[in-house]
């Protein structure tokens, strides 16, 4: 069963950067760019997903308005995996990013969160008696 695994999300302070990677197996990997590309995609609380950045076959990409010139889609055929730079992150990058197949989706995986904030996680303190 083929299987998309995204990994490289975290909290990060607004204009920092983060590098998410999505892996697959090798040979669904390489078809899939032959065919189709593949692309990363984010959803929101209460959004719906949206696709940001892609990348075909041919090498070709394209990029939702609010990413462009600040995300860039690669790949690297030889590790069977598709990377997103993502550079200057604002609070309204906040969502959890996937990755899949263009047009004919695969299984979606678990996706990566990204936060981007000037708060940090805080930390939980208990009091017991």
């Amino acid at each position: 069963q083929v299987q998309l695994v995204e990994s490289g999300g975290g909290l990060v302070q607004p204009g920092g950067s983060l590098r998410l990677s999505c892996k697959g197996s090798v040979p669904m990997l390489r078809s899939i760019f032959m065919t189709y590309g593949m692309g990363w995609y984010r959803q929101s609380p209460g959004m719906q997903r949206e696709l940001v950045a892609s990348m075909r076959g041919d090498g070709s990409t394209n990029y939702v308005d609010s990413a462009k010139g600040r995300f860039t889609i690669s790949k690297d055929g030889a590790k069977s995996t598709v990377y997103l730079q993502m550079n200057d992150l604002k609070p309204d990058d906040t969502a959890v990013y996937f990755c899949n197949r263009l047009g004919r989706p695969l299984a979606w995986g678990q996706g990566t969160q990204v936060t981007v904030s000037s708060w940090g996680q805080g930390t939980q303190v208990t009091a017991v008696s």
